[in-house]
């Protein structure tokens, strides 16, 4: 005999799984849809470009240079010719070292090790060892010597000297002057490329004389805006953002072809340029008032201006890319800006549309997750109802 109440018992018991079943498989959608939502918010595209921390007691601060681990900067008082060691850790001055007469332009080796400082006033470089933050030696050039700029090997330091119209190479094993090479009028900021083929220097009367350092002679001149001062090479060595101090504008300069393919309007009287590690931004301080403009080196416009500064002039960006050097004339002080976690609305340009690609991406994922879940879920459900139906049958045939 087939016994009834059994039958309608397993029927009620698979209603009660079956629904068990169900509730399960809204939880994973919810959870899924949740996620989707989650990606479809916007995203951060850009930093938040705010000043965290001012660094006190400088005097008349210039030049500055990050060593390579990001642990300290490095910063030139030209008005009390000494150089100010500071913690990136704590903000403040650890250490305060006395150099030439009014110390300017700034550079520190690729290992960290030492720090060459071009004296304005005394016509000589102080060398300066990280490890004891003591002058380890003192080299004589020329006239005025202003910008510095390192060879990316370490093997030679390029100074700018504003007072003779010449660059001088000195050679860091020796530290000695190995080379004098004549440019335009007045030089000011020279950089070296990347591959370190070539070393970039502005004169003040509006070029920019291109040194080939395998011969250390001029291989090119290429006129910019007034008065060029500071300049930064992109890390692919593709370009050189030179700013026009003497008006608004900052040059963009193809190390293809030496010719200049975009001007960038900025702020009033622009005199330095850092570019950030991923070669993504370059941030230009206005030293005529009291902003720093944010330029997009894939579109050359400006996407943002960080406000907030006095007087700033030089410019470093730590090699970690979480961190804004900005030395301000105006009050002597160093002020320190957030440049990694930024939630910044402004215009995306093209190396910000990344946030809308991850989305897609998010929701791909989310849509495959569902429909994985659901194939699975209804794999499971089959397999236990033939489970079930089978045990049935067998307890029916027993029964009778």
């Amino acid at each position: 005999m087939i016994n009834r109440n059994g039958t309608a018992q397993a029927q009620c018991a698979r209603i009660v799984k079956g629904a068990t079943k169900f509730s399960k498989v809204v939880g994973v959608l919810v959870v899924i849809l949740l996620f989707c939502v989650f990606a479809l918010l916007p995203q951060p595209v850009h930093a938040l470009n705010t000043v965290t921390a001012n660094v006190t007691g400088l005097n008349g601060p210039t030049g500055i240079a990050i060593t390579p681990n990001g642990e300290y900067v490095y910063v030139a008082n030209g008005g009390s010719n000494s150089v100010s060691v500071i913690s990136t850790a704590t903000n403040t001055v650890t250490a305060t070292v006395t150099v030439g007469a009014n110390p300017t332009g700034t550079a520190v080796t690729p290992n960290g090790a030492d720090v060459y400082v071009a004296n304005y006033g005394s016509g000589t470089v102080s060398v300066i060892s990280t490890a004891s933050n003591t002058v380890t030696a003192t080299i004589t050039v020329e006239t005025n010597p202003h910008g510095v700029g390192m060879s990316p090997d370490g093997a030679y330091v390029y100074v700018a000297n504003y007072g003779s119209g010449t660059v001088s190479v000195i050679s860091t094993s020796t530290n000695t002057m190995t080379a004098t090479v004549m440019v335009g009028g007045n030089p000011v900021g020279v950089r070296v490329t990347p591959n370190g083929a070539y070393a970039y220097v502005t004169n003040k009367g509006g070029t920019i004389s291109v040194i080939s350092t395998a011969t250390n002679t001029v291989t090119a001149a290429v006129t910019v805006g007034n008065i060029p001062a500071g300049l930064a090479v992109t890390p692919n060595g593709e370009y050189v953002y030179v700013a026009n101090s003497g008006g608004t504008t900052v040059s963009a300069i193809s190390t293809a072809t030496n010719t200049v393919t975009a001007t960038v309007t900025v702020g009033s009287t622009p005199t330095g340029v850092a570019i950030t590690p991923d070669g993504a931004y370059a941030y230009v301080p206005n030293s005529g008032g009291t902003t720093v403009s944010v330029i997009s080196t894939v579109t050359n416009t400006v996407t943002s201006t960080i406000n907030g500064l006095n007087a700033p002039t030089s410019v470093a960006v730590t090699p970690n890319e979480a961190y804004l050097y900005i030395t301000n004339i105006g009050n002597g002080t160093l002020s320190v800006i957030s440049i990694g976690t930024n939630t910044e609305t402004t215009t995306a340009s093209p190396s910000q549309a990344v946030p809308e690609f991850s989305n897609t991406v998010l929701v791909s994922v989310a849509i495959a997750m569902t429909a994985s879940a659901i194939s699975v879920i209804a794999l499971k459900s089959r397999r236990k109802k033939l489970f079930e139906d089978n045990e049935e049958t067998v307890t029916i045939e027993k029964l009778n």
